[in-house]
């Protein structure tokens, strides 16, 4: 079985965040888009409802976020 990659989100990769953020009433499992790096273990995440309307921008340790995949890696 091959080893599932980790790797570090990208500019505006979805990821789901891994620990609440109670600053900005963000729960575990939220989803967001990674909208800037501020610095080398720092994020800023952009968080929208389904209408696309921004209801957070949080800065978030990389180490808390999980990037989503949508399509299968290729082999």
């Amino acid at each position: 079985m091959k080893a599932i990659k980790e790797s570090e989100p990208h500019l505006l990769d979805a990821v789901a965040l891994l620990a609440d953020v109670p600053a900005h009433r963000l729960s575990r499992g939220q989803v967001g888009t990674v909208v800037e790096f501020l610095d080398e273990t720092t994020s800023l995440v952009e968080f929208s409802d389904e209408q696309g309307r921004a209801y957070a921008l949080a800065p978030c340790p990389r180490a808390d976020l999980l990037t989503l995949h949508y399509v299968p890696e290729e082999v």
